[in-house]
């Protein structure tokens, strides 16, 4: 696949936005469903104009989808490969390990 300029640009910023740990704690806490500001902060333990800027950042990038009830906003996923993709670096990451792990294990 030949990806233009543009294309790459677009591609590299999708990284940017799953670059930070809290983004990607938010993304596993909505895993299964969605939850409101006050319990995201409650589960992953972080203040809520911390975790307002982040999940912005989430929604402007279409992976997740708000939804305001009466005074509560939910959050939840907008695009489930986003999992896909962490599932395939999780599994390539403990690939690795898992050789480094023999190398060391046969000394």
């Amino acid at each position: 696949m030949n990806l233009t300029e543009e294309a790459i640009e677009v591609v590299a910023e999708r990284f940017r936005v799953l670059s930070e740990p809290i983004r990607l704690q938010i993304l596993q806490a909505l895993r299964d469903g969605e939850l409101t500001v006050t319990e995201l902060t409650r589960e992953i333990e972080i203040s809520q104009p911390n975790a307002s800027k982040h999940l912005r950042i989430l929604q402007d990038a279409g992976m997740l989808r708000r939804d305001q009830r009466g005074n509560s906003v939910y959050y939840s996923i907008a695009d489930e490969s986003i999992f896909e993709l962490c599932e395939l670096v999780c599994g390539s990451l403990e690939a690795r390990f898992r050789e480094k792990a023999e190398i060391f294990a046969a000394v």
